[in-house]
């Protein structure tokens, strides 16, 4: 039995973000091909999180800058490591390299972080994300990290294309690996509510997340109020973990603006609602809200950012426009016309099915793993501007890491 260590950023929580549903779907696949597994993260338990030991998955809070990790390593002697998010393998790569050097290292980067930051950074200068993308810190870390590890995981084949063709990333450290879902079959189909039984807009995400606060927040200076003038009974709820009291502030029950917070079952209140509204100004990755819309038969209106690597060639189950009027008329379209509605149902399904079934996607991840334990030596041959990184960021990070350690050893003498 093969041993796998996953070194978290975060504790997994599905039911708060695609991130938290990105993760679960990982540790599933390894628990179906028998790893053992050790969860660990240097994050404060959650009580969102996933109920790992039901999964019988051993799990441990760590400290950073602290040889306690390289003691953990020498018991587990992992046979691959998963870091979650590029920032674990820059904390904790240079000790796997030391101490467990024949262990494969896997980066999933969940989306690519630079990519959201440059986004951000454009969206509030009004510029484009691509003249930032080569000068900014976060890129150099993100991109020297995927060098360094044995495969990365990349969640959208928009990213792919990025670090391809603009950072000229060779493929063979590269590995698409979209959400992994279950086909959605027709009596699936049968059991979601149907149109006459739906009410009311939604829009749902984590608020930890910036996108998704700004989407709200353009949502109800923008959009809701010219939804709501012409159809004056409707209503919009706004869900999402982690809402801070700006978001709370947004909440008027005259304007049919209602703010819910976090949703403990978030596919009934999807599957519940007419129509999704998600007009995302940037960001990065796949965004689960929209997949999930899908998956309970929720049309939805967005933007090409929120769209960005879902569909493919196929048609969008739903609209997609980065005009506010249109982006208002397309959702009052939706959700008064049964025909549109029904037509980009199955859009949705269609996508999910065709897009993001798990089966294909876990046999091509697991044969990659199965080359890759068999011919690591050659790979890591091959890429040379890893170990060239590893060799000069592993050194600084070391000396850093000891000098941290050091320090906080005569902190607690004295």
């Amino acid at each position: 039995m093969p041993n796998l260590l996953v070194i978290g950023c975060v504790w997994p929580e599905p039911n708060s973000s695609a991130a938290g549903s990105r993760m679960l779907q990982l540790l599933e696949f390894f628990l179906a091909e028998n790893y053992k597994i050790t969860f660990v993260t240097t994050a404060a338990r959650s009580k969102f999180a996933v109920d790992l030991e039901k999964m019988n998955i051993a799990s441990e809070v760590i400290k950073m800058n602290h040889s306690s990790f390289d003691e953990m390593l020498k018991k587990i002697q992992p046979d691959l490591v998963l870091f979650d998010r590029f920032m674990t393998e820059e904390q904790f790569g240079w000790r796997v390299d030391e101490t467990c050097p024949k262990a494969i290292k896997i980066l999933d980067t969940e989306d690519l972080h630079f990519l959201r930051k440059t986004r951000t950074e454009a969206y509030k200068k009004n510029i484009s994300a691509e003249s930032l993308y080569f000068d900014v810190d976060i890129t150099k870390r993100e991109v020297a990290s995927i060098y360094r590890c044995d495969l990365s995981l990349i969640i959208s084949e928009v990213e792919m294309d990025l670090l391809q063709n603009e950072f000229n990333i060779p493929k063979t450290i590269l590995h698409y690996l979209p959400f992994l879902l279950e086909s959605i079959s027709e009596g699936n189909k049968a059991e979601l509510p149907r149109f006459s039984k739906r009410q009311n807009f939604i829009s749902i995400g984590n608020f930890l997340h910036e996108p998704n606060w700004n989407a709200v927040l353009y949502l109800k200076e923008e959009i809701w109020p010219l939804i709501k003038q012409q159809l004056p009974a409707s209503k919009l709820e706004i869900y999402g973990a982690y809402p801070s009291q700006k978001v709370w502030n947004l909440h008027n029950e005259k304007e049919g603006f209602l703010v819910k917070g976090r949703a403990e079952n978030a596919p009934e209140v999807m599957q519940n609602a007419k129509v999704c509204l998600a007009p995302i100004q940037f960001g990065a990755g796949l965004k689960g809200k929209l997949i999930q819309a899908m998956q309970c038969g929720t049309p939805s209106v967005t933007t090409p950012i929120g769209a960005e690597g879902i569909a493919g060639e196929l048609n969008w189950n739903g609209f997609i426009t980065n005009d506010p009027k249109e982006f208002v008329e397309k959702a009052m379209q939706l959700y008064s016309e049964e025909n549109v509605w029904l037509a980009s149902v199955e859009n949705g399904f269609r996508i999910i099915n065709s897009r993001f079934n798990k089966n294909a996607f876990q046999q091509k991840f697991l044969e990659r793993i199965t080359d890759l334990f068999q011919n690591i030596d050659f790979y890591r041959q091959k890429n040379f501007i890893g170990k060239l990184l590893q060799h000069h960021q592993h050194r600084s990070t070391y000396f850093m890491a000891k000098f941290i350690e050091e320090k906080e050893k005569n902190n607690q003498v004295g």
